[in-house]
């Protein structure tokens, strides 16, 4: 087997592995959605770390995200909902989290936080796992919802879609 050929055969095999994976990560976090309340958003307002009021938008998508300091998965999608925060309204809450502050400098992000240290509202979201990113409309309703780790690209096209 010539060089080419084995360049060709791996190609085929890494692109084979990446569909595969792409696949059972998305069967996995649709099943794991299944639980989630699908209710509309009835939130109107959260306190922040730095006790401003955060008041929920009435004309356009909200991404809503549940993680914490203590989540490896979290670690490693701090820099998509950075990301996606600059370009769409995004609200992330922290549960069960020590030292968020601490974190956050540690991450290089500024994404809005709240701290919700007695879990009630992953409790009333039936949150499970971590990271859950939910997505609702403008009318509140929710359309899109991701448990684990989803790209930038991923939550961009989402929350353009939810914004239509």
């Amino acid at each position: 087997m010539n060089i080419f050929n084995k360049i060709k055969h791996y190609a085929k095999e890494l692109i084979t592995f990446v569909l595969l994976l792409t696949v059972l990560s998305n069967g996995v976090s649709y099943y794991k959605s299944s639980d989630l309340n699908k209710d509309n958003l009835t939130l109107n307002e959260l306190t922040l770390l730095d006790n401003t009021k955060y008041n929920f938008p009435n004309d356009k998508a909200v991404m809503v995200h549940f993680w914490a300091t203590w989540c490896p998965i979290c670690k490693i999608e701090a820099s998509t909902i950075q990301g996606v925060s600059k370009e769409y309204e995004v609200i992330t809450i922290a549960v069960e989290s020590q030292n968020i502050e601490e974190y956050l400098k540690e991450q290089n992000v500024d994404f809005k936080v709240h701290h919700d240290e007695d879990s009630k509202l992953a409790q009333e979201f039936n949150i499970e796992v971590y990271p859950t990113t939910l997505i609702f409309d403008k009318n509140q309703k929710l359309v899109f919802s991701d448990v684990g780790y989803t790209s930038t690209l991923g939550l961009s096209i989402r929350m353009w879609w939810a914004n239509l």
